[in-house]
């Protein structure tokens, strides 16, 4: 497993990984439970069921933080056959809390990036 690529986002990140199994592998790692539980635990999902699922494609789950203030996000893991027989695998981990933008100062001409305001 390698990392290929890695895209900064304004609320997130988007990861891609190269994989030597097949997609269909990767698809029951990422969708059945008793399998995702040993590298996604149910205990950092706001909801043990995935909102969103397209059948060996696509699926996302809810996340939420441990730690005060608790916020909120989603991951996609979005699966396709390489040209290798393997997998590309791409993770998107956005933000969708809408407590996160009261959280942020931005200057007004919007040239600097966010700031956290202090509690």
């Amino acid at each position: 497993m390698n990392d290929d690529k890695t895209e900064e986002r304004k609320t997130g990140i988007a990861l891609e990984y190269e994989l030597n199994e097949p997609p269909q592998k990767v698809w029951r790692a990422i969708s059945i439970p008793e399998f995702r539980e040993s590298w996604l635990p149910k205990d950092v999902l706001a909801d043990p069921e995935a909102t969103s699922v397209t059948p060996g494609e696509e699926v996302r789950y809810r996340m939420r933080d441990n730690a005060p203030p608790f916020l909120e996000s989603t991951v996609t893991f979005r699966i396709a056959p390489n040209a290798t027989g393997g997998t590309s695998l791409r993770i998107i981990h956005e933000l969708t809390d809408m407590r996160f933008d009261r959280m942020t100062a931005r200057a007004a001409n919007k040239n600097s990036p966010p700031l956290m305001l202090a509690a």
